[in-house]
């Protein structure tokens, strides 16, 4: 900074930079949890799209097993055609046993494979069923996720030039404050959840806690000559007529805390 400012010009200062940050905190609460909603709501919907991609994969690969049996079968049937054809031919006792046997081998084969082909079908009406429910949840996620980024992206149009203006000023107002301040101001605002660090004497007591506060310091508070700090909740206190603070000159009186 060009030259230092007085204390009652410092604490001017943190109080404009406390109201456009309270703004700031304004257009959030109108946003309320969408962001978060929304960033859930996409992380949602990875994870069904991911799951409705591997029950497609494994619904695939059962109906390639069931193909894979059905050929089995379809192998079986040419073989026990064949072989009942070679029983008419047959020169001795020997030959029609393992030919006999090849028949019953073959005709095992064709109903293990049809067991194994009902036992598929079965698990894959039940993998149908969760497919089904799964995109059915997909679908209502979507359409959840499509209404909260309309709202979302409403607020955002009203509020992204607004926002971009308290930016800026925030950003001046900023430069001139000195480091050691900020980083308090930042410190006690960062600490509570409606971002209140700089409050005016109010009836008497704290604008943060609601503390009272003795009329010795209330006057000293009004007299801006150093920084003051409530001793309940650690805010900067100001008197309520700070935003009209002229330009005044005092030797500067930083707590320890800051």
């Amino acid at each position: 900074m060009s030259k230092e400012l007085s204390v009652a010009e410092k604490l001017k200062s943190l109080y404009e930079l406390q109201m456009i940050d309270s703004d700031f905190d304004e257009i959030s609460i109108l946003k309320g949890e969408l962001p978060i909603e929304v960033s859930d709501l996409e992380d949602e919907i990875a994870g069904l799209e991911t799951r409705v991609q591997k029950l497609n994969y494994t619904i695939k690969d059962m109906e390639s097993d069931i193909n894979r049996h059905k050929a089995n079968i379809k192998d079986s049937e040419n073989n026990i055609v064949r072989y009942e054809k070679q029983l008419d031919n047959v020169k001795n006792n020997r030959e029609f046993d393992a030919l006999t046997k090849e028949l019953e081998l073959q005709k095992l084969e064709i109903q293990l494979s049809e067991k194994k082909i009902k036992e598929i079908k079965y698990l894959i009406g039940g993998k149908e069923e969760t497919l089904v429910a799964t995109q059915a949840r997909l679908t209502q996620k979507q359409k959840d996720l499509d209404n909260k980024k309309v709202e979302l992206s409403q607020i955002i149009e009203k509020t992204e030039k607004e926002e971009e203006k308290l930016k800026k000023k925030a950003e001046k107002a900023r430069k001139k404050i000195e480091d050691r301040l900020l980083l308090a101001y930042d410190k006690i605002r960062n600490s509570y959840r409606n971002g209140l660090s700089v409050v005016s004497v109010e009836r008497d007591a704290c604008g943060g806690c609601f503390n009272k506060i003795p009329p010795q310091l209330q006057l000293e508070i009004g007299l801006r000559k150093k920084i003051i700090a409530c001793e309940h909740c650690g805010r900067i206190l100001v008197d309520r007529d700070i935003v009209s603070v002229g330009k005044e000159s005092a030797e500067v009186s930083v707590p320890e805390e800051f």
